[in-house]
């Protein structure tokens, strides 16, 4: 292929990769009122997790730092979930708005339509979490004097590769059955609250589950923003959290194109492709 071809080819995908980005911002646009109420309840969800703070009679110290651990796992939690519940339910919204059949046969290769997916999740997560945060911070009164926020985010872009990766794999779920794919797709989610220590240290699991937490990103996306919150970590103090996500985006990206070609290849195959049920 001569470079102009290449130039040609990569200018098409760019262009795809906007197109799918801009398509899911016009989606949230045209269902702000239902955004805002979803927000409205992910701020609820968040104060009724952190106010467990309020009942453990601690000193005001001790109280504003497990205020800001619970904190940190509950806008964690409310991020990994946006990223889930946009690239799962992709394939319920095409069916849904009834341009399923023309999105899968649009001239675009599938990693760039998952991967602008998965971009505009990242972003549009970013926005809720950090809004998330600051309110209920605000509403506490949080101090937090050695934030480091700069290092927070660093740890939270790293992670997210890894978590559109996996949420590659759950978007397959829908394809292969569309009555109960969706949900399947939240109890995968479930299972990675239960063992990343989200709301509470992972050494307090059985070993074997301890075992399972080691392959989940947010594992260590949790321990690493925890650290540079409440103790001021730079990059180079939480790199024993950062390495690890590195190798598991790697692996999870490739991993879950692979997986959801593999789930579309199955959907066409049995037509199951355009079925609500």
């Amino acid at each position: 292929m001569s470079s102009a071809e290449m130039r040609a080819t990569l200018r098409h995908e760019l262009i795809g990769l906007y197109g799918v980005v801009e398509r899911n911002w016009y989606l949230v646009k045209r269902y702000a009122w239902w955004e805002l109420a979803f927000f409205v309840w992910t701020i609820a969800n968040t104060l009724s997790i952190v106010f467990i703070s309020k009942a453990a009679n601690l000193s005001p110290a001790e109280e504003n730092r497990l205020t800001t651990v619970l904190l940190i796992g509950a806008v964690i939690w409310a991020y990994l979930g946006i990223i889930f519940e946009i690239l799962t339910e992709t394939v319920a919204w095409e069916r849904w708005e009834g341009t399923i059949e023309y999105t899968f046969m649009a001239p675009l290769s599938r990693p760039v339509h998952l991967i602008g997916i998965g971009l505009f999740a990242v972003g549009y997560g970013l926005v809720r979490a950090s809004l998330v945060f600051g309110v209920v911070a605000a509403f506490f009164g949080l101090h937090m004097p050695d934030a480091n926020f700069g290092t927070a985010l660093l740890l939270l872009g790293v992670a997210s590769v890894s978590f559109i990766g996996i949420g590659m794999m759950t978007a397959v779920l829908p394809l292969i059955s569309p009555e109960k794919g969706t949900q399947l797709g939240f109890m995968a989610q479930g299972i990675m609250l239960v063992v990343s220590g989200v709301y509470y240290p992972v050494s307090v699991l059985p070993d074997w589950m301890q075992a399972i937490s080691t392959i989940s990103p947010a594992t260590y996306a949790l321990r690493g923003i925890r650290s540079a919150i409440l103790e001021g970590a730079t990059p180079a103090d939480v790199w024993g959290d950062i390495w690890p996500l590195l190798v598991i985006g790697t692996v999870a990206i490739p991993l879950g194109l692979w997986v959801f070609r593999r789930g579309e290849q199955y959907a066409k195959r049995h037509g199951k492709l355009k079925r609500s049920g």
